[in-house]
């Protein structure tokens, strides 16, 4: 039997033997197993039909899913787009609303900036704003003196902490705002310890302490700016942050409005001080020409009564040497009285040489006061400091006591040995000493009157010496001088006493005699309800240049 046969054509050959072993031909029979219908040739031809309908079905499906996909991740995408689109506009739109308002605060800021005249106020409104606008967590704002080679820091602040007044010496190039003004370029650096060799050779920021005495910290950012104004550099300003990247080129800009404000308020300001410096000037001489006009006069009137009075005296003294001449011949035993008229004769004759003595002193005021009415000095000569102090403290005592029977005062005098002369115009620094003098007790008697009998007025005078200069200082324990007062002191007409008892010219024209006239130093220190101490130094061997 044969089963299971697979479809094709098949050839079966078979031969017969009997039971005597005999064989019979070969046979042959052909047949053909023809295969099931599944597996015929159309049935194959259905199945690719099938198949290939079945993979156009699935790739359909597969499309229009992959295609819903696609759309829906599009949708999603789009979605996206439109709200990162969304966010970029409304960023972009608060960028420029942010630098619109920038704008206008700039306009502002120049505004409030230009209309001040005073440089402390400008650097405090600058600082105020600045903040407003980027990160300043150092400030600071510098004027450049070109005579003196240096920076001076008017205001540089730390965190809102001032930072003490201080100088930079533009003679040490390796510094950020040396390299600022010279090279009149910005400094940038958004990381100072590795950019600053863009610019200097080494950095160590200095270590000037804030005005509570900690110790400043280091900046990671900082940005620099020259003040330039009519192509004259007339300071810096910077902006500094403990934070790296913390500056753009858009707060570049910005800083380079401020600083161009700051520039025209500066130029402002200098221009309204030397207006003012000179217009005070030319009212000053005005005044003093007048002033002087009307001591011309009055000395020119003084001096023809005084010339009688000098003359006379010495005539007392000649007609009382040749009275007692006189009275010596008639000189006889019996003359008891004798004795007592030559006592008189003696006590007219001293008398007589004082009131000359004293007139001529009076005479070289006068000739002083014409000498500088006319714009010119008297001739300098050796004159003893201790011995023109000891002259003129006795003077203006006794001055004071003519005017205030009730007036006393304890005077210290503390006069080197060593002092010596000066080389000077003594009529004019005997005014000097005199006016002092003079100030100082009228500071510890008005102060007397409104302390009572507790306080214990005490006038010190003490040189001292310097070596080529001498040293004076005149030191009262009146009311001292108010800090709103001590500025004006040596400004003409300025004074604080009651119309009729100062003309406000005394420390002025004490202070061109010193300064002025001979070279020296006339400074005041005072406490308020303390004491004020006046020094005069004056140099032994001065002339005045030509």
């Amino acid at each position: 039997d044969y089963t299971n046969l697979p479809p094709g054509k098949f050839r079966f050959q078979v031969k017969a033997k009997n039971s005597l072993l005999q064989e019979s031909k070969e046979g042959e029979y052909r047949l053909e197993i023809l295969p099931p219908w599944y597996r015929a040739w159309w049935a194959y031809g259905l199945y690719v039909l099938a198949f290939a309908a079945g993979v156009f079905g699935t790739d359909r499906v597969m499309r229009g899913r992959l295609i819903l996909r696609e759309r829906e991740k599009s949708a999603l995408r789009e979605a996206e787009l439109r709200a990162e689109t969304a966010a970029a506009q409304a960023k972009t739109l608060q960028v420029e609303n942010e630098r619109r308002k920038n704008v206008e605060l700039l306009s502002e800021i120049g505004k409030e900036l230009t209309s001040s005249l005073d440089l402390d106020t400008i650097f405090v409104k600058l600082y105020k704003h600045v903040n407003q606008l980027m990160d300043a967590s150092i400030f600071g704002v510098g004027i450049y003196n070109e005579k003196r080679k240096e920076i001076e820091y008017r205001l540089a602040m730390e965190n809102g902490k001032r930072y003490a007044p201080y100088t930079r010496d533009t003679n040490n190039r390796n510094q950020f705002p040396v390299w600022c003004i010279e090279n009149r370029k910005p400094v940038f650096l958004n990381d100072v310890a590795s950019q600053y060799s863009q610019y200097i050779e080494a950095y160590e920021e200095p270590k000037k302490p804030l005005e509570d005495g900690t110790l400043p910290m280091l900046p990671e950012s900082m940005v620099y700016l020259p003040l330039i104004m009519k192509q004259r550099v007339l300071g810096v300003i910077t902006v500094q942050s403990f934070s790296k990247n913390a500056y753009t080129g858009y707060h570049l800009d910005l800083l380079e409005n401020l600083a161009a404000y700051t520039s025209i308020a500066l130029d402002n300001a200098d221009a309204y001080q030397r207006l003012k410096s000179a217009q005070d000037q030319l009212l000053v001489q005005e005044k003093l020409a007048s002033l002087g006009a009307l001591t011309a006069g009055i000395a020119h009137e003084i001096k023809n009564p005084l010339n009688f009075v000098n003359n006379f005296a010495e005539l007392s003294v000649e007609l009382t040497a040749e009275l007692r001449e006189e009275v010596g011949k008639l000189k006889t035993a019996a003359s008891p009285s004798y004795a007592n008229i030559d006592a008189l004769l003696a006590d007219i004759s001293n008398n007589a040489t004082k009131i000359n003595e004293h007139g001529k002193r009076a005479d070289g005021i006068v000739r002083s006061m014409l000498l500088h009415s006319r714009g010119k000095t008297g001739e300098r000569q050796p004159t003893g400091i201790n011995s023109m102090l000891q002259e003129y403290v006795n003077l203006a005592y006794h001055g004071m006591r003519a005017q205030d029977s009730t007036f006393n005062v304890t005077i210290e005098r503390d006069f080197a040995s060593d002092v010596g002369e000066v080389n000077a115009i003594t009529q004019d620094l005997s005014r000097v000493f005199l006016n002092l003098l003079n100030n100082a007790f009228y500071a510890v008697n008005d102060r007397m009157k409104q302390a009572g009998p507790g306080y214990a007025p005490t006038l010190s005078v003490r040189t001292v010496n310097l070596g080529d200069a001498v040293e004076v200082r005149i030191r009262d324990n009146g009311l001292g001088i108010p800090a709103e007062v001590r500025e004006k002191i040596f400004d003409p007409f300025f004074t604080t006493k009651p119309t009729g008892k100062g003309t406000g010219l005394g420390l002025s024209i004490s202070h061109d005699i010193v300064v002025q006239g001979h070279g020296g130093q006339l400074e005041v220190e005072t406490a308020p309800g303390e004491f004020t101490e006046f020094v005069v130094r004056l140099p032994r061997n001065w002339q005045k240049a030509a």
